[in-house]
């Protein structure tokens, strides 16, 4: 399975949502940056992303955006395969 990065804030609802379905997909562990704890971090999610906001999520090198587009990429189907569940 592909590794997951997130960056997000300790009360982020948005975070939360994001966390639980990727667990319910089957990801194990999430490297969370914790940008409210150190604003150098934030300030490279955002040249990074070019987004302010929390979540950022990264699959493996890919940029999948906040918990939203997460969602959406869940629905279409193409979750999954990103996570490189079944090699």
């Amino acid at each position: 399975m592909n590794p997951v990065k997130m960056y997000t804030t300790q009360v982020c609802p948005y975070c939360v949502r994001a966390k639980a379905l990727l667990k319910q997909r089957g990801v194990a562990e999430i490297e969370e940056i914790r940008v409210d704890l150190d604003p150098a971090q934030r300030d490279h999610m955002v040249n990074l992303t070019g987004r302010r906001t929390v979540p950022q999520i990264f699959i493996g090198d890919t940029h999948v955006g906040g918990c939203d587009d997460l969602v959406a990429l869940d629905q279409a189907g193409r979750l999954m395969p990103l996570l490189g569940a079944g090699r």
